[in-house]
């Protein structure tokens, strides 16, 4: 196999499983920040009936921005490591952070037909995407100064098979399970 070839698969290799670490990190980091400042969601119920609420709320959202910012830092310093970009290279850092973002903030579009309505976008699917996932967005003036890649890329190969199968999954990610699904009548 060619070398510029091969690295470009290494580099598809690492770059994939980093942008699912990112979204994992980012919504279950996030989601402290969010329930803390708006008091809805999970974490706002496991704390509802505790003594100090106002304290709690407090220590959720301290909690999301530290663990968020941890988040920031492991993805964005392994982008450069290990995918290869320079730190310095800030167009190609929002290249590369850029689309999966909006891939992410296609759950809002999945949330649109749900039949419980424009509610949800607002209270769950927003938040959840757009804003856990900003981390993307920013994550470049982030990176600790220190941080040089450990390996040279020449990029990710474009290939429409998998853009192809990627829209097809969207389309029903969005119009078959954004309505939801009935398991029994």
């Amino acid at each position: 196999m060619h070398c510029a070839a091969r690295q470009a698969h290494q580099f598809d290799g690492v770059f994939f499983p980093l942008t699912s670490l990112a979204f994992n990190l980012f919504a279950g980091t996030g989601y402290f920040f969010f329930s803390g400042v708006t008091n809805f969601g999970d974490w706002a119920e496991v704390i509802a009936g505790l003594q100090a609420h106002w304290l709690w709320r407090g220590l959720l959202v301290v909690a999301g921005i530290a663990s968020y910012y941890g988040a920031v830092l492991v993805v964005g310093t392994t982008l450069v490591r290990y995918v290869g970009v320079p730190r310095n290279a800030t167009r190609r850092l929002l290249k590369l952070t850029l689309i999966p973002y909006f891939s992410a903030v296609l759950l809002c579009a999945a949330g649109l037909v749900n039949p419980i309505g424009i509610q949800l976008v607002w209270q769950s699917a927003l938040p959840g995407a757009a804003g856990a996932h900003s981390g993307l967005l920013w994550l470049r003036y982030y990176i600790p100064r220190g941080t040089v890649p450990e390996r040279r890329s020449d990029g990710i190969d474009r290939n429409y098979a998998w853009i192809i199968v990627a829209v097809g999954l969207s389309l029903v990610f969005i119009f078959v399970l954004g309505r939801g699904i009935t398991l029994h009548q």
